[in-house]
């Protein structure tokens, strides 16, 4: 009864750790680009690295072990990973959070309609049923955002282009190569980073780093966002190892509803009615997805 009991503890904190590290690293990551000027680029770079310090730290620790696999079948996943983190983040600094959270969403039908036309895989129509609702609500909540821009909504699409590829071949090499996402990520943060140092300064020129007011508060905020990136990834590992699918879905869904909320209170983003429709629509359609893919085990995506 005791280890049930802790059993239950430990699964409640790290869903509550996961959340909150969530909702912290999307708006950690808008005040410093907002309220600092940080340069995209570096500060991915900079997650990458702590990710990658944090991983040795873990490995040594036999969170997990190092599975040795060529190089050359990590490197379309280090490219991928760099695209996803760097577009989502250019995303998150020309949005505002709420449309930057509901931009991600795509991610789901992109990836659908990605297997179905390059992987000739079939679903159920029940399922591309869902995608309407989802598909809607992004719709509507971009164009009712008040601070709709062309260049954001340019990020926003790569983004989720970008991120559905990564997510497609993470799954294909975590079959093809029998590796756990931790493990995979050991190659891809570092791999990924040395991409970013070559990409930096021709970019990002060391001047404008260089430029940042450096004070004791922006070190902080910097430190906090790279240890707060590694925390979040260690945390996704934790759940959908140790919890069910049902579990992982509707987290997301109370971490994209905080977010939004969280990004209107904090940076008093402007929110039109509409928008509020369009999330929820947003929401209603993820959550049948979610309810699908759970009473039809066979349904992958």
């Amino acid at each position: 009864m005791e280890n049930t009991s802790e059993g239950t503890l430990i699964t409640l904190f790290y869903l509550i750790f996961n959340i909150v590290s969530s909702i912290v690293i999307v708006l950690l990551n808008k005040w410093v680009y907002k309220y600092v000027g940080f340069p995209n680029l570096t500060l991915t770079f900079l997650h990458f690295v702590v990710t990658f310090v944090g991983l040795v730290l873990c490995q040594k620790c036999n969170v997990f072990k190092v599975k040795h696999v060529p190089l050359k079948d990590m490197v379309p996943l280090a490219f991928t990973f760099c695209g996803f983190v760097v577009f989502t983040n250019l995303s998150l600094q020309n949005n505002t959070v709420g449309t930057y959270q509901v931009a991600k969403v795509m991610t789901t039908p992109c990836i659908i309609i990605i297997q179905i036309f390059f992987y000739k895989k079939e679903f159920p129509l029940r399922v591309k049923l869902t995608l309407i609702p989802i598909t809607l609500g992004v719709c509507m909540n971009f164009y009712y955002d008040i601070q709709f821009n062309v260049l954001g909504t340019v990020y926003a699409t790569l983004g989720v282009v970008v991120t559905s590829v990564y997510q497609v071949l993470v799954s294909q090499k975590q079959h093809e190569l029998q590796m756990n996402a931790m493990q995979l990520l050991y190659y891809q943060a570092p791999l990924s980073a040395l991409i970013l140092l070559l990409l930096v300064p021709v970019f990002e020129p060391v001047t404008t780093t260089i430029a940042i007011h450096w004070t004791a508060a922006v070190v902080g905020l910097v430190a906090s966002s790279c240890i707060t990136a590694f925390f979040v990834n260690l945390s996704i590992y934790w759940i959908i190892g140790n919890t069910s699918p049902l579990t992982y879905n509707m987290v997301g869904h109370m971490k994209f509803c905080l977010t939004v909320l969280g990004g209107v209170l904090l940076f008093q983003e402007p929110f039109h009615m509409n928008q509020g429709v369009g999330i929820i629509l947003t929401v209603l359609g993820v959550t049948a997805y979610a309810h699908v893919k759970v009473k039809s085990p066979s349904v992958k995506s």
